[in-house]
């Protein structure tokens, strides 16, 4: 399963924790693998605002495992002070519920594909989207403004010249 979580990094440790996560320890890695954490990805706004993303079989599981390793007691005593969250980052993310997800590679007709949060009674094909039954995306025009002009050096254009 896919899951995606959210905590609040504080703006004034950001390049401190970044430059922590460029140097994750081996052994931390090692022991989120050994515990279930599949494609665990992390994302960072400039306001501070984190982003996880990891795939596991049972997030509760991987987390409980995590817990017993003393590799995951010392990060998470380091990280601790990086976040806005009272706690241990490990204890305090919040969850977020998938909404959507696009399945790239599977027929439509595929019963497989279909999302689990699906309306009862529509099929899969009504739900999702294939990439190859997308519609055309929109040809761009560009408004030959005085600005515009200045900025992309497109003197010839008019309002109905496409770019």
């Amino acid at each position: 399963m896919r899951y995606c979580f959210t905590l609040q990094v504080r703006t004034d440790r950001m390049p401190e924790y970044v430059e922590r996560h460029a140097a994750v320890w081996p052994e931390m890695q090692q022991a989120l693998r050994d515990s279930g954490w599949r494609n665990y990805s992390l994302f960072l706004r400039d306001d501070g605002l984190l982003v996880g993303y990891v795939e596991s079989d049972d997030l509760a599981a991987a987390q409980r495992a995590m817990a017993a390793t003393e590799v995951n007691a010392r990060w998470q005593a380091e990280m601790t002070e990086f976040f806005q969250q009272d706690g241990r980052p490990d204890e305090s993310f919040v969850l977020l519920p998938e909404i959507f997800h696009l399945v790239v590679g599977i027929e439509s007709s595929s019963a497989s594909a279909a999302p689990r949060h699906a309306p009862r009674g529509t099929g899969e094909s009504s739900t999702m989207l294939r990439i190859e039954d997308a519609p055309p995306a929109p040809r761009c025009t560009h408004l030959n403004t005085a600005a515009t002009r200045r900025t992309s050096g497109a003197d010839h254009l008019d309002e109905t010249d496409e770019v």
